[in-house]
């Protein structure tokens, strides 16, 4: 599991937005979203510069925390 903290994701459509862009490089991806955190935790087996890549795709940072 990876876990991301999105500043720049405040609200539901921000989150389906993260959602849809995680899953468009794993369909399979398990996102869970916490918005008043402001994190995401995705269980994956695409590497985490793959799923960072696709955040900044989709126009939000995610800075990678530690597990």
């Amino acid at each position: 599991m990876v876990r991301f903290k999105v500043g720049n994701m405040r609200c539901g459509g921000c989150a389906r937005a993260v959602t849809a862009a995680l899953r468009s490089v794993d369909p399979k991806a398990e996102v869970h979203v916490d918005l008043a955190r402001r994190e995401i935790s995705v269980e994956s087996w695409t590497s985490d510069d793959r799923l960072s890549h696709a955040l900044r795709n989709a126009g939000f940072e995610g800075q990678r925390l530690a597990a």
